[in-house]
């Protein structure tokens, strides 16, 4: 059984900063890919970063250079610094992790319930 959590979301202002924390749990043997993706009111969920164990990253474009995703392999931890907020950022932030586990014996996508984040001006 594999759980993914995040926390830390919240209202900020307008050009302020949050930082998302997402831990994944349970019978892991590796994980791949840990990233995020957000979903706006009335908007298809989007990705929003993501980063692989060779230490690869992709962001979209909207949020390079604002965001930055890091990973800490010994805690199955992933965390998204997100500055310069803009109102358009508001949204559902879900954490995802691509995961190997020894009682699947596969590779298995796994989710977080998402936390929201508002920005306001």
């Amino acid at each position: 059984q594999v759980q993914v959590m995040e926390s830390g979301g919240g209202l900020a202002q307008v050009g302020g900063s949050l930082r998302l924390s997402c831990a994944a749990s349970g019978s892991i043997f590796s994980i791949a890919v840990m990233g995020w993706y957000r979903q706006a009111p009335g908007k298809r969920r989007e990705l929003v970063a993501s980063l692989n164990s060779g230490g690869g990253t992709n962001y979209e474009d909207s949020v390079e250079g604002r965001f930055t995703i890091t990973r800490d392999n010994t805690k199955n931890a992933a965390y998204l610094q997100m500055s310069s907020l803009k109102p358009e950022d508001t949204g559902v932030y879900y954490c995802y992790a691509y995961i190997y586990t020894d009682s699947t014996g596969r590779w298995n996508e796994y989710w977080g319930q998402g936390t929201q984040v508002t920005v306001s001006s």
